[in-house]
């Protein structure tokens, strides 16, 4: 018997885990194909976030163009979708999750930040990009809450994810083996 509900605790953190990583997938997903679609658009607060926490020594001219011009445009986006897919193929769950934490408290201290302002909706989000267009805008308080989501779910797997922190799935190790065996 003790056998038994050794393997009911392994697979209930196996499906934990799963649930948790396909809800951070799909919606990193979401979000970063919306962002790419919609090329170009950058959320003004963004900005305005960046503004007031960097000191105005760091944000020169240079460091405001990488910013608006390279980093919200296509790392943000890329990052994200890369992100999914990686937790959606279940490559290295632990690793990308732990990844996933700056990202998501970047966009909470962004969104905490929005709210400090006193403002209530959005003047552009841009948060899944032209997605919005299509389902609609969320308020400032709405992203808190899926990016505190997020957050909770990418610990979740960090916390209970049953394999090694670097261990790859089996699927993967598979297929690798197939191709060395040869």
């Amino acid at each position: 018997m003790p056998e038994a509900t050794g393997e009911n605790r392994h697979r209930v953190r196996v499906t934990v885990s799963l649930i948790a990583s396909i809800l951070i997938g799909l919606t990193l997903l979401i979000a970063g194909s919306g962002k790419i679609f919609a090329f170009g658009e950058m959320p003004g607060q963004t900005m305005q976030f960046i503004g007031s926490i960097l000191p105005d020594a760091w944000l020169t001219p240079g460091v405001a163009y990488f910013i608006g011009d390279i980093f919200f445009p296509y790392i943000i986006p890329w990052a994200e979708i890369s992100l999914a897919i990686f937790l959606l193929a279940r490559l290295w769950p632990r690793i990308i999750a732990a990844l996933c934490l700056p990202l998501t408290a970047a966009f909470m201290a962004n969104n905490s930040w929005l709210i400090s302002q006193g403002k209530t909706e959005f003047s552009s989000c841009e948060c899944f990009g032209i997605w919005e267009k299509l389902f609609g805008t969320l308020t400032p308080l709405q992203s808190l809450y899926i990016d505190i989501g997020l957050f909770v779910l990418a610990l979740t797997i960090i916390l209970v994810h049953p394999n090694g922190f670097l261990s790859a799935p089996s699927w993967w190790v598979k297929k690798f083996k197939k191709r060395t065996d040869h």
